[in-house]
């Protein structure tokens, strides 16, 4: 299928990223126990991205054309410290920045609450960190990595 990602395939997932987790979009059917399911599609593409638990969590983003896998992205994550806001997480995923279509901005910050993303590679293969601080404390870690997939 795709190798790398075209500026079509980019503007899709970006636009399924915002409808689906970082939008507040609404959960589809559960697809393992307790496990939490969000779908986008549009024009023969799918974006699935389902994960497991909550403070602690672990889960994977994939896309298919045409009901034919081609990219993919895992991640697990927790919650280090106290007074974690997933609405301000969401905030900075839903900046998440066209040339490094994974997660959210290099940099994002709002209230004391400051979000740091690093990522090397391109979308055929990558992996990064993220992190999120309030008044200089790290209160949440996460690492991701992937790409294309045949």
């Amino acid at each position: 299928m795709l190798d790398k990602l075209d500026d079509k395939v980019i503007g899709f997932l970006i636009r399924a990223k915002k409808a689906t987790y970082a939008g507040k979009g609404a959960e589809s059917a559960s697809s393992r126990p307790k496990s939490h399911d969000l779908k986008y599609s549009e024009d023969g593409f799918t974006y699935i991205d389902t994960y497991l638990g909550g403070e602690r969590f672990a889960g994977e983003e994939a896309l298919w054309c045409d009901g034919e896998p081609f990219w993919s992205m895992n991640y697990v994550g927790r919650v280090t410290g106290e007074n974690f806001s997933g609405d301000f997480l969401k905030e900075a995923l839903l900046r998440v920045p066209a040339d490094k279509p994974f997660r959210g901005p290099a940099r994002y910050e709002d209230g004391g609450y400051v979000y740091e993303c690093e990522v090397s590679g391109d979308t055929c293969w990558f992996y990064g960190q993220e992190i999120i601080s309030l008044n200089g404390v790290q209160i949440y870690e996460c690492l991701f990595q992937g790409g294309s997939i045949k």
